[in-house]
């Protein structure tokens, strides 16, 4: 926060000095303490104001991505400029008290689920490999962990992907800003 601030607006946080940090890791890419640099929750416009300065382009960015918020824009950027794109809640994290979510209750999702033979989960995590990203799901329960692993044998038809497309997207399930009085006020968000 900047000195002197007294409540969390977000004009009172100091913006981070992206180019300054940026070059910093470039340092540990070059003398090989990172195998690879990366970026979390960069927007189109973030990732490619960073791209104009980068010397070494980030290898991934890590952002929220499922089928109830696929980051259209975002993808095609990330693909276009050759970093990969790393998908975090594919799940939009069901089980949260913090966090309302219904990616899973999606009825178009199910319905494809139903017809797969496969858990609803299980179809959000095929939907993300299947176009091309990495989804990082997370669990404490072996049975889902075992189930979330069954994603690669088997792949989601033509005809159910497309369906895909119908889900409306949500935006955001995760917020990126801080609490203000009652209302959450947004900060810097993928897309």
């Amino acid at each position: 926060m900047k000195k002197g601030s007294v409540d969390l607006n977000p004009e009172n946080f100091d913006q981070p000095d992206i180019p300054s940090t940026w070059k910093a890791m470039e340092t540990l890419y070059d003398t090989g303490k990172a195998r690879a640099i990366g970026v979390s929750n960069f927007s189109s416009k973030k990732l490619g104001e960073l791209l104009e300065v980068a010397r070494v382009p980030p290898a991934v960015n890590q952002v929220e991505c499922h089928p109830s918020w696929q980051q259209s824009k975002l993808r095609a950027f990330c693909q276009l400029k050759g970093v990969h794109l790393t998908g975090f809640a594919p799940l939009g994290s069901p089980g949260t008290t913090w966090l309302k979510s219904d990616v899973l209750k999606n009825p178009i999702l199910n319905a494809i689920a139903q017809k797969l033979g496969k858990t609803p989960a299980q179809v959000a995590l095929r939907w993300g490999l299947q176009m091309g990203h990495s989804v990082l799901p997370k669990s404490t329960k072996e049975e889902r962990i075992k189930e979330n692993f069954d994603v690669f044998q088997w792949s989601i038809p033509d005809d159910l992907f497309a369906m895909f497309s119908e889900i409306e997207q949500a935006s955001n399930f995760i917020s990126y800003g801080v609490i203000v009085g009652n209302g959450l006020k947004h900060s810097r968000m993928p897309n």
